[in-house]
């Protein structure tokens, strides 16, 4: 009995369950496997989130950020955008980010600016977005085992 199946039969112990076969699809993100890997991505969340804000039709990038480009909290040349629209858009790209972790620097950039938010940037929000329409495809790869040495995901935090 595998490993798999060990704890497959303990949460049966605790909860009730039932086998739906292969994940394919969970809370909006995809999982496309084969023998040599698992694709993990949100392609289809990512063309709801396009549609959603507009931006099905837009002209991609190639590229998120600019890496010269500042924001600035408070220019008073700069215009005030719909600060519910703002928060719509950095939510959506925050949760994109569980399979697109190239875009978490982006992200993260934007998302510093949720109080004092400004016409330039909802422009670099777009950007992201427009960077998206071209790399839909891209998600998180695992390779698969084939009864070869188990693979080990390693993941950090810091929680102060």
């Amino acid at each position: 009995m595998g490993a798999y199946n060990i704890a497959k039969s303990k949460l049966k112990l605790e909860f009730e369950m039932s086998n739906l076969g292969t994940l394919s699809y969970f809370l909006g993100i995809e999982f496309a496997m084969t023998d040599e890997r698992t694709l993990m991505h949100q392609r289809n969340y990512i063309v709801d989130v396009l549609e959603r804000f507009n931006m099905l039709e837009c002209n991609p990038t190639s590229t998120f950020v600019e890496t010269s480009h500042t924001l600035c909290k408070k220019n008073p040349e700069d215009q005030s955008i719909d600060l519910t629209l703002y928060r719509k858009m950095i939510g959506s790209l925050r949760y994109i980010c569980n399979s697109r972790h190239d875009l978490a620097y982006g992200v993260g950039f934007v998302s510093r600016h949720m109080e004092h938010h400004k016409h330039s940037h909802m422009q670099v929000v777009k950007r992201i977005l427009r960077y998206l329409k071209i790399s839909m495809n891209y998600g998180v790869m695992f390779p698969a085992n084939k009864g070869r040495e188990l693979s080990t995901i390693y993941g950090y935090t810091y929680a102060d």
